[in-house]
């Protein structure tokens, strides 16, 4: 038994399965659970990898730690998407933070995710009885909290689906400019961006948006387990704030697996002609 995601040009990730775990449909998404044969449990929503047990730090952890590390003084974080509880987990490891604001619209993606995946380290339960002081749950559209809340972010992270289908709306101009705006005076916005070999107009189409809205925007690919890698991310800037340099010294409290942050300029390396069609004017 095998499960297999298409990606366009017939090109496939695909994992040997031991076992059907679970299949369900919530109100939003098809949710289906697998146990593999050599990467623990795999989640996949609407037919995509979401993760793999063993191996999603090497998305969450670039998700998480190049932003938190190049903000100065980040207090207060917005995730948005990330039902399963690993990007906040991350964000939490990071002492600044004061709180931080999971958005989920998904209740099904949580609940499972806390009882049968458990990446979450215990935190989807304790947000869940408010024994969390510094995380924050809401079961809500994360789009319009962040237009409508009236706080004030430091730190905002996009943990979506890929940017095609319905989660084209969270790669718009309109939100990147609801994103600029519920940012404070100095604040990092950053999103997944998708495959870089195949997702690539997708990703130049969501570059060329932020460009309209945030001060500067970079990019950057990571290898992640379970996805069509190199894995693009993009990071859009309010202020003063150079990502390209980080806080080696609060670095030093994180225990990392896959993100290097010795080795932060190593994020920067894109495929040539990748990179001259996101320079190209």
């Amino acid at each position: 038994m095998h499960f297999i995601e298409w990606y366009p040009r017939g090109y496939g990730v695909g994992f040997k399965i031991k076992s059907k775990l679970l299949e369900t449909q919530s109100k939003f998404q098809r949710i289906e659970l697998y146990e593999t044969e050599g990467f623990g449990k795999l989640l996949v929503l609407d037919g995509t990898v979401q993760l793999v047990e063993h191996g999603e730090e090497s998305y969450h952890e670039p998700l998480v730690h190049p932003v938190m590390l190049a903000h100065p003084n980040p207090r207060r974080v917005l995730v948005i998407g990330g039902g399963d509880g690993g990007t906040l987990r991350e964000v939490l490891k990071h002492k600044t933070v004061k709180k931080a604001t999971l958005v989920e619209i998904d209740d099904m993606v949580v609940e499972i995710s806390m009882l049968y995946l458990g990446i979450d380290r215990g935190l989807l339960e304790r947000l869940m009885k408010k024994e969390e002081p510094r995380g924050e749950l809401i079961i809500g559209d994360g789009v319009e909290y962040m237009k409508n809340s009236g706080e004030k972010f430091d730190v905002i992270i996009v943990d979506s689906t890929d940017p095609v289908g319905p989660a084209k709306l969270l790669f718009s101009e309109e939100f990147y400019r609801n994103a600029y705006d519920a940012l404070g005076e100095k604040g990092l916005y950053i999103t997944q961006a998708g495959s870089v070999y195949l997702f690539t107009n997708e990703l130049l189409d969501a570059y060329k948006n932020m460009k309209k809205v945030f001060d500067r925007v970079y990019y950057f690919s990571f290898p992640v387990i379970g996805y069509a890698s190199p894995w693009s991310f993009l990071v859009g800037v309010k202020g003063e704030i150079d990502f390209t340099k980080i806080d080696l010294e609060r670095a030093k409290e994180l225990e990392l697996i896959y993100y290097d942050p010795e080795k932060h300029e190593t994020l920067f390396q894109m495929p040539k002609y990748v990179r001259e069609l996101l320079e190209k004017d």
